[in-house]
């Protein structure tokens, strides 16, 4: 990515000033905690203004919250019949919707491309099962390199990463140092990239190369472990779950190994959009608080990754 900001294209809705929140610490399995920056105040019933008061101008005006996302990712985000978005993130992006009276509108975008499309206003935020790192905040590489603006990230759920192999697991994977001397395959931009990248500097002062085909969709990923041209695929753990339950790409699959390395997925802001960030974080709050988020989570079996309160740049 470019370190330069995109222009904004026609139609882009005014930013306002910048603004920093205090970092919080994951803390507990699969839970976070509220010991950072949280909702702000003002959010309880009693209140003289609410979450859409806190909204820009012009996304009230507009009455639309637009949202980019790689709909190729079940059960996070992915298409259903008719291409209807569903998942997760869609499911709680509507109620976020609702809390703050606005219409929600997804773009499919492919995974890479997001953080460019955020920066370039093509939609409001990102939500994708795109996880809260420093890396991603800071805008810089794996090697502190800057390479553009970074995000702010809202925290909304917590997982893990895990491995996906053929069934039966033929070539026996049971971890990282596994994948040494063998092909992997993962999607590109994703976490498990930059993992891999760091495995494969492992791999070759082990003296055995780890080859990484990195592929737009998950699905193409999944696809070359069916079809025998890559040993595994690392996944978001209910991703790989999903998989392994469902069956994707023509093929069956199970899991290698424990998922490891948790950490929180994050709705991702402009640095500059503080308002609408603030926003978003007190609707979140509040649907934590009400209990539809849990239902919601439920919904989707994944329960275990629901998080206590709306936490900024909860990620470590």
């Amino acid at each position: 990515m470019s370190t330069a900001t995109p222009p904004a294209r026609p139609g882009a809705r005014p930013r306002p000033a910048a603004g920093a929140l205090t970092a919080a610490a994951l803390a507990g399995t699969l839970l976070l905690t509220g010991c950072g920056s949280t909702a702000p105040s003002g959010g309880d019933s009693g209140s003289a203004s609410g979450p859409r008061d806190r909204l820009p101008e012009q996304v009230r005006k507009d009455g639309v919250l637009r949202i980019g996302a790689d709909l190729t990712y079940p059960p996070i985000g992915f298409k259903a019949d008719g291409d209807r978005p569903d998942g997760l993130d869609v499911d709680l992006a509507n109620a976020l919707g609702n809390v703050l009276g606005l219409r929600v509108q997804f773009s499919d975008v492919p995974f890479d491309r997001l953080r460019l499309g955020l920066q370039a206003h093509e939609y409001d935020v990102v939500m994708s099962g795109m996880t809260d790192t420093p890396q991603r905040r800071d805008g810089v590489d794996e090697q502190a390199r800057k390479v553009n603006d970074g995000v702010d990230f809202l925290d909304y759920f917590a997982t893990g990463t895990s491995i996906v192999v053929a069934g039966g697991n033929p070539q026996r994977i049971a971890g990282l140092d596994d994948l040494c001397g063998r092909t992997v395959a993962v999607q590109r931009g994703t976490t498990q990239a930059g993992m891999l990248e760091r495995q494969a500097g492992a791999c070759e002062k082990a003296g055995r190369k780890l080859t990484v085909t990195e592929t737009e969709t998950d699905e193409q990923a999944l696809a070359l472990v069916a079809q025998g041209r890559a040993a595994a695929d690392l996944d978001d753990a209910p991703v790989a779950a999903y998989a392994v339950k469902n069956g994707r790409a023509g093929g069956k699959f199970q899991l290698a190994g424990e998922q490891w390395q948790v950490a929180p997925y994050g709705i991702a802001f402009s640095k500059e959009d503080t308002a609408l960030r603030d926003a978003v974080t007190e609707a979140l709050d509040r649907l934590i608080h009400s209990g539809e988020y849990d239902g919601i989570l439920a919904k989707w079996g994944l329960s275990d990754g629901a998080v206590q309160s709306a936490v900024v740049n909860g990620g470590f």
